[in-house]
């Protein structure tokens, strides 16, 4: 059995909003693998929250570069907060961000780390940026967004959360609504996991359908209800996580699709400084 650390079950009590014991026994029954413990917290009806999302905290910065259809965005890890509001880590990040943007072929970690910059390789200008600041960098994440239309993008928070969106449309001075797109999934709880109702990972809506089961049965609900109760939970958690259906954190009598118009969001990333990614 996998050893539950004191470390392990703050992370699973910062996602779920559980009591220690409930983490610890979750933790031990799902043999150390977080994404299960939060799995079963749900099904007993002991998690507050459900989020995709950890909560552990690193420092750093995401970055983002746009420019007409296309829009980039780093993430960029650090040790201290102290280094991360330096001038040469936020020139570092933004360096890269707009390395990305120039080139199509650096929307990995590991292509823009073998890519030049100024003459120099990413990675040994990382390496000198260690040695500079005193603390170990990382280049965590990259995200590109090229669209027939216009790109958006939002950085919240000093760099500790950004959004990129590609908007399909004819009008070329929809930049302010890809702004506005940008800022609302930045600021959307629960955070968009789709566009629309297609694009939710049949994984999660599965995962969800198996959770719900379990509750109603746990419940004490009639066999043959719960289908049609758990049918009704899943409809309302997609309404909940398709970006297009969601109320608009601007102007929440309308929905994001209607403020939309004739414009598609064909893609959007979210990078949250420091976030648990599951793997």
């Amino acid at each position: 059995m996998a050893a539950i650390t004191a470390s392990d079950v703050k992370n699973l009590r910062d996602q779920t909003g559980a009591g220690m014991m409930d983490c610890k026994r979750a933790l031990s029954e799902a043999n150390g693998d977080l994404k299960r413990a939060v799995e079963l917290l749900r099904e007993r009806g002991l998690s507050k929250a459900g989020k995709r999302e950890g909560r552990a905290t690193s420092e750093g910065t995401v970055a983002i570069a746009v420019d007409g259809g296309v829009a980039a965005m780093v993430e960029v890890g650090c040790e201290t907060d102290f280094v991360a509001r330096t001038d040469n880590f936020a020139a570092l990040g933004d360096a890269l961000a707009n390395a990305v943007l120039a080139d199509a072929g650096l929307a990995t970690v590991d292509a823009l780390l073998q890519a030049n910059i100024d003459g120099k390789k990413v990675a040994d200008a990382v390496t000198e940026a260690i040695a500079v600041l005193g603390e170990n960098v990382v280049v965590k994440r990259v995200a590109r967004i090229d669209v027939d239309g216009v790109a958006g993008g939002y950085v919240h928070a000093g760099g500790k959360l950004g959004v990129i969106v590609g908007l399909a449309t004819d009008d070329s001075g929809a930049d302010a609504l890809a702004k506005d797109v940008a800022m609302h999934v930045a600021a959307a709880d629960p955070t968009p996991e789709a566009v629309n109702r297609e694009g939710v990972p049949r994984e999660l809506i599965e995962s969800e359908r198996s959770i719900y089961t379990k509750q109603a049965e746990q419940e004490g609900k009639p066999a043959n209800v719960i289908p049609k109760i758990v049918e009704g939970k899943l409809n309302k958690f997609v309404s909940q996580i398709c970006l297009v259906d969601q109320a608009f954190v601007k102007d929440p009598d309308r929905t994001v699709g209607e403020v939309l118009g004739d414009a598609t969001v064909t893609a959007f990333h979210r990078f949250k400084l420091g976030e648990v990614i599951a793997s």
